[in-house]
């Protein structure tokens, strides 16, 4: 049986359109099978949004910052960060290569032109040196804790100095146990909402 998270699914394609409305805009994605949340934009990714969002704008956003959309999907994350941050670079990688497909299909489909997609098993196919200034992740669950915390111990790497990760869990799912980890790495880790028994947490790298 495949899932979302396998590299080359071979279920046979099913696709299908869901309609999105975030930060005022309406977006449209094309979906398939193996793909998470095919059905719709996950509550978990929603809340993800709206909060990562004011956080940022809260804080002021900076002209050219870089931003990594991890474990991407068919690209909902990346694409409405553009949006509303038309001056950021973004970044959006997945293990899956039917998602990465479709995220570029849904670029086009909203008119959003992100500044890299890229199909990689976490951030293996990033260089030492490709930095960013915010990570937004909603983890793949089922594919276990320990591929959920190499999400994190990966974009830590990937992350300058002072940036943020920003990631989504049902307490269910995990939350505690995901914010013991963030707060090893990072030193840090701030709950910014709880909604609908979803964690929005958010970890801060130490400026260098």
């Amino acid at each position: 049986m495949a899932h979302y998270f396998d590299k080359d699914p071979d279920t046979i394609s099913d696709r299908r359109y869901v309609a999105y409305r975030q930060h005022g805009r309406d977006f449209r994605f094309v979906t398939d099978t193996d793909v998470f949340s095919r059905s719709d934009v996950d509550k978990g990714t929603d809340i993800l949004l709206k909060t990562s969002i004011a956080d940022i704008k809260a804080r002021g956003a900076k002209k050219g910052e870089r931003l990594l959309d991890l474990g991407c999907g068919y690209g909902v994350v990346g694409i409405v960060m553009k949006s509303v941050f038309v001056n950021f670079d973004v970044t959006q990688a997945d293990i899956n290569s039917r998602a990465v497909s479709l995220t570029k299909e849904n670029c086009e489909l909203n008119g959003i032109r992100t500044d890299k997609v890229l199909q990689s098993n976490v951030l293996q196919e990033l260089s030492d040196d490709d930095l960013f200034d915010t990570v937004i992740t909603n983890p793949p669950v089922r594919a276990g804790k320990k591929t959920v915390f190499e999400f994190y111990e990966q974009a830590y790497a990937h992350m300058k100095g002072g940036g943020s990760i920003y990631v989504v869990l049902q307490r269910k799912q995990g939350a505690p146990s995901s914010e013991k980890k963030l707060n090893e790495l990072f030193g840090n880790c701030e709950t910014l909402e709880i909604e609908g028994g979803y964690h929005i947490m958010k970890s801060v790298k130490e400026a260098i």
